[in-house]
């Protein structure tokens, strides 16, 4: 397993100048049958599957979200199209398929004989590989795992992707597991002050295709540098995204861009982390904040 990372490495640019970027699309997996009645996402607790992964819920779970948000390949409803070129991938998770590994770690200690299948989809982007082959979609690929705003971080990786000249869209996806015994322990080992972010309820996954745009355009956009990144920002403004934990935020944009049936209109949602990124429909984006003081931080 991956121990998360407390010293993000992606820099980017806030302030009045940052792009602003489309959200083109967005699905919420919130796989907790009747416990998920009334959340984002609430669906029955079996996972469509998917073949050649076995075991663990991890991958269904990616692949369930991502081809909601992008449809059906092939099909009319398929937003990648010839587009797979141009499009990029992003994966963020704080602790990864912890069953694979604990399975596949299981089995080694027990003397049993090691499947191929667990060594293959213990690569936590196995799955992408597959996604990618039924749209297309051959850009570049990240992996993060964050210990603190890893919302905001997942956000800055699609955003940093988008700044490269060959890609016009981002798949984010921001997906965890249901935390077993060595998650609960090692989340609890490196809590303090400065984290980690708080896990989810249970399974649970988030998509968002991103894309370029000029300001302006696209129902719903995403800029940085627009919101005040304080403590503040950090509490949901939905209690009902709080069981989302580090996904809440990410939630919260997906029901930005699909707002729930009936609700009320969507309001701008304030990303935790060093970028202030505001997620709000086009037009009511908020006003950038005042650029950071000398020596202060990026």
């Amino acid at each position: 397993m991956t121990v998360p990372d407390t010293h993000p490495r992606t820099h980017r640019t806030a302030g009045p100048s940052a792009p602003a970027r489309a959200l083109l699309s967005a699905a919420c997996r919130t796989p907790w049958g009747g416990a998920a009645t009334g959340l984002p996402g609430a669906a029955p607790v079996e996972l469509p599957r998917v073949t050649g992964f076995v075991t663990s819920r991890f991958s269904p779970l990616v692949h369930s979200v991502a081809t909601e948000c992008l449809g059906a390949p092939g099909s009319a409803d398929d937003l990648v199209g010839a587009a797979g070129p141009r499009t990029g991938t992003v994966l963020a998770t704080m602790f990864g398929d912890t069953v694979t590994l604990d399975t596949a770690t299981r089995r080694l200690t027990e003397g049993q004989v090691h499947s191929p299948l667990l060594f293959f989809q213990s690569v936590t982007t196995s799955i992408l590989g597959r996604l990618g082959q039924s749209y297309g979609i051959t850009g570049p690929v990240e992996c993060l795992s964050v210990a603190r705003d890893g919302a905001g971080e997942a956000l800055s990786a699609a955003d940093l992707m988008l700044e490269q000249e060959d890609i016009d869209r981002v798949l984010l996806v921001g997906v965890e597991l249901a935390a077993n015994e060595r998650a609960t322990w090692i989340h609890r080992r490196i809590a303090g002050p400065d984290g980690p972010d708080p896990l989810p309820d249970g399974d649970c996954a988030v998509a968002l295709l991103l894309a370029r745009t000029d300001e302006g355009t696209g129902r719903v956009l995403l800029r940085a540098g627009a919101g005040s990144g304080s403590p503040a920002d950090r509490a949901p403004a939905d209690a009902r995204h709080a069981r989302f934990g580090w996904l809440a935020p990410l939630v919260a944009a997906a029901e930005t861009v699909r707002p729930p049936e009936g609700g009320p209109v969507p309001r701008p949602v304030r990303v935790p982390g060093r970028y202030g990124y505001v997620v709000a429909p086009a037009g009511r984006a908020a006003a950038p904040a005042a650029p950071a003081a000398p020596g202060g931080p990026a």
